[in-house]
């Protein structure tokens, strides 16, 4: 059974450091474009990095470019998302996801949903 398990979040301080981790089960990531995802309270899922399949295209929201990295280490059948120069509005549950669909980081093309891992920036 295709599965994914978040980890890795946290209480953090603005300008603080994170690494997410996302594990695979039942498949093999890099088989699949893999995104992550952040819900903060009150607002809708908004996919903030994705990364390809075979060739390693990766894709990074406004918001976050520049300051979050996302990886993928085969061996582990992982996926990373490094996160850096934290501010509050990263705040809120992260999620990894898998999709057969392709040039999209878009939610909605997205499934087997985890549940997730609670980042808090505050000072």
């Amino acid at each position: 059974q295709l599965r994914l398990v978040e980890s890795g979040g946290g209480l953090v301080q603005p300008g603080g450091s994170l690494r997410l981790s996302c594990a695979a089960s039942g498949f093999t990531l890099d088989k699949r474009v893999i995104g992550w995802f952040r819900q903060a309270p009150g607002k809708e899922r908004e996919g903030i990095s994705c990364i390809g399949k075979s060739d390693g295209s990766t894709y990074y929201a406004d918001s976050v470019k520049g300051r979050f990295t996302i990886s993928r280490d085969n061996a582990k059948n992982t996926v990373y998302l490094q996160m850096n120069s934290l501010k509050p509005e990263d705040t809120g549950i992260y999620y990894c996801a898998p999709t057969v669909s392709v040039g999209t980081c878009a939610a909605s093309h997205f499934g087997n949903w985890g549940q997730g891992t609670q980042v808090t920036v505050s000072s």
